[in-house]
Order: structure tokens, then C-alpha cells, then sequence
């Protein structure tokens, strides 16, 4: 039977104990045992497939990855402690001394701070390219190009870069693509779909949905994932099994809260881009998006993410955060709750000026999450804060 993604979301589970409980119990162990010396002997030999430590796997976190699998038509996935320690390990598990990759420039501000300040360490080094013109990627391709890095929708200027693009490029030059999927979530983009070998997600955002746990987690390929696996077991970032059993549980009103989050997310950008105290509104799925017809090609609807600019830059922004009553300042995402944040003071604070332009941060850009209140009470809010 070729059940639908939201039936998967909610039957793939676990295989039931002796008890028959209906919900899956949660393994809350550090460790396994084993039947007899040769069990013990075989399973750290890897001839069988079994839990030994739950550094290296637990059947809470075995059926999250499942699932996000599932979700993504991945061959395979590793479960990590927040979505940071998935971008560092699969990176670190694929690159290796002298290699370069090819990034987008708008990505998140801590994985600017691995390509910029860590990673040269290693002498790994990195060409950005701008969002906007993906035809400048082949030329910032080098002989020790390992891969090509982008998000998409992007953090936190929600641009839309086509996927089918980067996984021609990628293919062409015989070098990985890694997708950064957080912004959609695999309910609304898949992005292996397009070429990506593989694909990370923070699961502290919109997997969770409700702000309560960290959590990260890369699939894709088996070959690739096996790599990302063995460096991630012996350094050890992997996920709790309690945050595990949270995410799984999660993943199972995926869809439902998605639908909503985009909904109300559509109606404020609409809102938005008519209000004469806003420069300019970013929402995939607005018309005005200079990337609509890509978003509606490759993403089911267009995220929880607003971003737009309050006219009167640095103090009419600072003015607005402080006149927000209902919504939460904050740095999170895909959260219940509605979500502002200043990405040039928070976010990404740690970049210079120039890299926060060529990433598209103006001063007064503000970023919204949108969540899952009423949205008449969510447009109230931001109404009387932007005066």
C-alpha cells in the first residue's frame, strides 16, 4: 500500500514490545547488553545490526531517522544533538586538509563562522557565491572543489535558490550538493528530488514545532551517510534518545502544523507588502518574490518565514521590536509561538557589515516566524508595533 506522507509520518514507527503499547516507549539507556560473548564479539565487528551504545544508535533515534528518511527519499541518516553539530560533522566527516567548497553566500551565521574562522584551520577553504546568480557558480569551481553548500529557502532573507540548477551544476562537476532544507521542512520541499546527495536539517525548528528541544539530522546517500556516521560515532554529537522520542512524536503532526504556519505566514506577507511603513516584504509564495515561479515549482507551499524592512532603518526597527506586545523576541524559528528577530544584531551579529549586505541583512530587516496563533491576532500586534 502506497500510503500518503501524512500516514507515514504517523504509522512508521517502531515495532511493538511484548506489552503492545500503543505509543511508542521511550529507550531511556546509555547502553545494551548482550546475549553471550559471541553476540558481543559480532555486534562491535558489525556483522550484526543492532544497538550497542547509544552514541552510536538507540531505537528512539533509529525510528526518528527513519522517519526523516522516509520523508526525504534518503537512503540513510545520523540523528544529532542540535542542527549546528549536523552541519559541522557531515561536513568534517566528507572534507578533508586542502579540499574547497563552493557556498552559497546567504547562509546561516554560525555556518559562516565554520567556513570563515574553523575551517581554515584545516586548510579548508570556501568561494562564496551571490543567491541571486547561480551562473557564477562553475566559475568558482576549483580542481579540489569537494562540494557545493546552500540553504533554500535562505536564513534569514528567504531567498529561493532552484534546486534543479545546483543539482545539475553538482553533477556536472562531479562534486556533492548539500541542502540545508531547514526553512521548508520535508513536508513542503525534498530536495534530493533535484540532485542533493544530502540533506541537513536543525529539527530544533520546525520538527519540534513547539521551541521545547535541540536537535539536527542529516540523510541522504548511503555511501556519504556511512562517513558522516563513523565520524559522528566516535565524536560523538549524537541525539537523546528522550529528544528523539519528542522529535518522532512531532514529526507526526508535521503536516498539520506546516499547513497552518504557511497559511498564516502568507496572510501577514500580504498584509505586509501593503502597509506604508514597510520598504519591501520576502515571502516565497508572495507574487511579488523574485523567485515565485521557482518556489511553486519545487516547494509545496512557502514556509513559516516573513522577512521584510521597517522604513526609517536602525531606530524605526529598534522602535518596532520594543512595541511588539504579543509576539516573542527571540532567535528560534518554526515555533508554536510567532517569533521576531533582528538578524543583524542577533543572528548574524558575528558577520562584518559587507558579508551581512552580501547576504542581503539590511539594519532595519526584520525576520518573522510566523506560528500557529489566530492570524488576525498576529497582524494586530505587528499593526500597532510598526505604529
Amino acid at each position: 500500500m502506497n500510503k500518503k506522507f501524512e500516514t507515514n509520518a504517523i504509522r512508521n514507527q517502531l515495532k511493538r514490545t511484548e506489552n503492545l503499547e500503543h505509543s511508542v516507549p521511550m529507550y531511556l539507556t546509555s547502553s545494551f547488553v548482550f546475549e553471550d560473548a559471541e553476540d558481543m564479539r559480532a555486534s562491535f565487528a558489525e556483522e550484526k545490526e543492532r544497538n550497542i551504545y547509544s552514541r552510536y544508535s538507540n531505537p528512539n533515534t533509529n525510528e526518528f531517522v527513519d522517519k526523516v528518511c522516509q520523508m526525504e527519499g534518503a537512503e540513510q541518516g545520523f540523528a544529532f544533538a542540535s542542527g549546528m553539530a549536523a552541519v559541522f560533522s557531515t561536513l568534517a566527516a566528507l572534507l578533508e586538509s586542502g579540499d574547497h567548497v563552493v557556498s552559497a553566500a546567504s547562509i546561516f551565521g554560525s555556518t559562516h563562522s565554520l567556513f570563515n574562522n574553523f575551517f581554515p584551520k584545516w586548510n579548508i577553504s570556501h568561494s562564496y557565491f551571490d543567491v541571486h546568480d547561480l551562473d557564477s557558480i562553475e566559475g568558482l569551481i576549483q580542481p579540489n572543489t569537494k562540494l557545493i553548500y546552500a540553504e533554500t529557502p535562505t536564513n534569514p532573507g528567504v531567498d529561493v535558490l532552484e534546486l534543479e540548477v545546483l543539482g545539475q551544476i553538482a553533477k556536472k562537476h562531479n562534486v556533492l550538493l548539500v541542502i540545508d532544507n531547514c526553512f521548508a521542512s520535508p513536508y513542503l520541499q525534498q530536495p534530493i528530488k533535484f540532485g542533493a546527495d544530502l540533506v541537513i536539517h536543525s529539527g530544533t525548528k520546525l520538527m519540534d514545532g513547539q521551541g521545547r528541544v535541540l536537535a539536527g539530522i542529516t540523510v541522504g546517500k548511503a555511501e556519504l551517510m556511512d562517513k558522516v556516521y563513523r565520524f559522528s560515532r566516535i565524536t560523538g554529537p549524537a541525539l537523546s534518545p528522550f529528544n528523539a522520542w519528542v522529535l518522532s512524536k512531532s514529526l507526526e503532526t508535521l503536516a498539520v502544523r506546516v499547513d497552518r504556519h504557511c497559511a498564516n505566514a502568507l496572510k501577514l506577507a500580504e498584509f505586509l507588502e501593503t502597509h506604508d511603513r514597510v520598504n519591501w516584504v520576502k515571502y516565497p509564495f508572495l507574487k511579488s518574490h523574485p523567485k515565485y515561479d521557482v518556489a511553486k515549482k519545487q516547494m509545496k507551499a512557502g514556509g513559516c518565514v516573513v522577512a521584510f524592512e521597517v522604513k526609517g532603518g536602525l531606530e524605526a526597527g529598534r522602535k518596532f521590536f520594543d512595541s511588539i506586545k504579543l509576539l516573542s523576541l527571540s532567535a528560534n524559528l518554526g515555533d508554536s509561538r510567532s517569533i521576531v528577530t533582528h538578524p543583524a544584531s542577533t543572528t548574524h551579529s558575528k558577520l562584518s557589515v559587507a558579508e551581512r549586505a552580501a547576504s542581503g541583512i539590511t539594519e532595519g530587516m526584520v525576520r518573522i516566524s510566523v506560528g500557529l496563533e489566530h492570524i488576525d491576532d498576529i497582524i494586530a500586534d505587528i499593526s500597532q508595533a510598526l505604529g
